[in-house]
């Protein structure tokens, strides 16, 4: 615990087998109370590398269910625990699990109610091998979301993310998409709700194992983030209604 909070760690996991144990082994244990992992239909041996290491809350989709359709059940099932700090790492080892520490800090001493780890602050993103095409893309929406959701954030798409308990209780994140989208869906959802978004500098590794999305979902994806980007400020001034904010 923190301040006598509790620390949950929620690792959405597809095919993780061979990124798992490194990931794991980094977490601070002195800190982090429970370790959650939802499989979502791993083809491999992602879940018996999980009962080895020993991590006791394992949820299982049959059948998979996307991206966001695992983090719905990763963070429903850490508020069943009743988490009090809710931080999301990816199983991949994309991100470094040292900044764990650093980002439960700041939701524990009420700095800030949920904390981004931004590959774009810095010069992490290029230096840790993100394709440049993908920079650019990153940058172009990026830019274009702070323009309508009146935002001034280095990066809407860091899968590196920790939340107070009150955040997740107090939005509708189980309306959002199963896809990749929902992690657009919930920053807009945050902000909607008043609440603000701190950010800290993140090195970030790509190599064969890392997860990435290809080029079709990548376009899917972009799509979606400027569909939600610009149905945002229509809502909030209360020209349209949407089931994400309700």
């Amino acid at each position: 615990m923190i301040k006598d909070k509790k620390v949950v760690i929620v690792m959405p996991a597809y095919n993780a087998e061979q990124t798992l144990e490194r990931t794991y082994s980094e977490i601070p244990f002195d800190i982090v109370d429970e370790v959650i992992l939802t499989d979502d239909g791993s083809n491999d041996n992602t879940l018996k590398v999980a009962e080895e290491l020993g991590i006791r809350d394992i949820q299982i989709h049959v059948r998979n269910r996307g991206y966001g359709g695992n983090q719905k059940t990763c963070y429903n099932r850490a508020l069943e625990l009743n988490a009090d700090i809710i931080i999301m790492l990816h199983p991949d080892y994309q991100y470094t699990p040292k900044l764990i520490a650093s980002m439960a800090y700041l939701i524990a001493n009420g700095v800030y109610p949920v904390v981004f780890a931004s590959r774009i602050l810095g010069k992490g993103a290029i230096k840790g091998g993100m394709p440049l095409i993908k920079y650019i893309a990153n940058r172009v929406l990026t830019f274009f979301q702070n323009i309508l959701l009146n935002q001034k954030l280095s990066e809407y798409h860091t899968g590196y993310r920790a939340f107070s308990a009150e955040v997740l209780r107090n939005i509708n994140f189980n309306a959002n998409s199963d896809d990749f989208i929902f992690d657009n869906e919930i920053i807009s959802q945050i902000f909607y709700q008043g609440y603000e978004i701190a950010e800290i500098t993140c090195p970030t590794r790509y190599f064969k194992e890392a997860s990435s999305i290809n080029f079709r979902r990548s376009i899917i994806y972009g799509m979606g983030v400027l569909r939600v980007s610009m149905m945002y400020p229509f809502c909030k001034w209360g020209w349209i209604k949407s089931g994400l904010y309700q």
